[in-house]
């Protein structure tokens, strides 16, 4: 097969990985094949997959592209992974934000800010990663870094449910933002508790191709 960069929206449940391996066995190969910028299994949405040494190669390049997301936010409670899959700690809240309040809140993340990474994330700490060292019940410290938030808008809110969109440059985690809009709306924290990824890049929800379609095209059946 010839080199190519193409998108797969994938659904709740299976790893970024697992879409790879769907793909490897419907090509029958195992390597040459690569994604651009991993998506949790609880979340859904644009995963960029390359196959062939030169469209791998431009991965890197895509994985640096601006992201879109559609966030839900559960305001009022904390989690220990930042998203629906941690254990949960509810705070009690003597004042409910208003919506006035909450987009307030959301346009100071606007623009480039430090952000704290999950604990509960891939990055590598001592050459291991953050998320094996937080299972295993060690302390896990990650430092802050820079990072861009290009836009926010709030597009629903219901206490405690918030719903934002959401454009990142590159190395962004949504768990973290909306871990920080709780915390910077004073109701104790939020976790991150849905999470679709529509856009990376040009590639978009709405031109990607489903697992199942992708699996039937690279093996030639229609």
């Amino acid at each position: 097969m010839q080199d190519k960069i193409f998108s797969i929206y994938k659904p709740k449940g299976p790893t970024s990985f697992d879409i790879i391996r769907g793909i490897q066995k419907a090509l029958g190969q195992r390597k040459g094949i690569g994604h651009a910028g991993t998506l949790d299994p609880l979340a859904s949405g644009v995963l960029v997959i390359g196959i062939g040494r030169e469209a791998t190669k431009k991965l890197g390049e895509i994985v640096g592209k601006e992201k879109e997301y559609i966030a839900k936010v559960y305001l009022g409670k904390t989690s220990t992974t930042d998203d629906e899959e941690g254990e949960k700690t509810e705070h009690h809240v003597t004042q409910i934000p208003t919506r006035e309040n909450v987009e307030e809140a959301a346009k100071t993340f606007i623009g480039t800010i430090m952000q704290t990474p999950p604990i509960y994330s891939a990055l590598k700490v001592g050459g291991q990663t953050a998320y094996s060292l937080a299972r295993k019940g060690k302390n896990v410290e990650l430092k802050a870094r820079p990072i861009e938030i290009k836009d926010i808008e709030v597009l629903d809110y219901e206490w405690p449910i918030l719903t934002l969109r959401v454009e990142t440059g590159p190395g962004a985690y949504i768990r973290s933002l909306a871990r920080d809009i709780g915390a910077k709306l004073g109701v104790g924290g939020a976790y991150l508790a849905d999470l679709e990824r529509t856009r990376v890049g040009e590639f978009t929800r709405e031109n990607s191709m489903t697992p199942e379609k992708a699996a039937k095209s690279m093996s030639g059946k229609q």
